[in-house]
């Protein structure tokens, strides 16, 4: 169950909330966490379906990692009304080199518990995933 790499462990709370978000559309999104002295990614928020971009947003310290989920509805040119999910893995350049360290050598270990992310970001800073970021990379 442990990462080779890290030594971290996935929370089984954090594949049945993906799994709630992604088949029945319970969440909105959901914040994940590495808990150091557990040594495991644990969540730490999710988000109403009726919640916005902003309220998700807020939800990401300015100087600390986190990995993050988010449902993001749109229309197609065609009409359409679809959702793609995303993976965010928020990593601003504030945070402790340290913590930057344990999210990235851990990252794709996590992803792969994940099964149905359909788009993956990496940011630093805010305008890296704002919602015009988003928006082109549903498309």
């Amino acid at each position: 169950m442990a990462n080779a790499a890290s030594g971290m462990a996935v929370n089984d709370e954090c594949k049945l909330k993906f799994l709630e978000l992604k088949a029945k559309r319970t969440y909105r999104f959901i914040v994940y966490k590495i808990d150091e002295k557990l040594k495991q990614v644990m969540v730490e928020k999710v988000g109403e379906p009726t919640q916005s971009y902003e309220d998700f947003t807020v939800n990401l310290p300015a100087d600390e990692c986190r990995y993050a989920i988010y449902d993001y509805d749109f229309v197609t040119a065609e009409n359409c009304q679809k959702s793609k999910i995303f993976f965010i893995a928020w990593s601003p350049d504030t945070a402790r080199v340290r913590s930057k360290m344990l999210y990235a050598s851990s990252k794709d270990r996590f992803k792969r518990e994940l099964d149905g992310i359909q788009v993956e970001l990496q940011a630093t800073d805010p305008t890296e995933m704002d919602l015009d970021v988003i928006r082109s990379r549903a498309n």
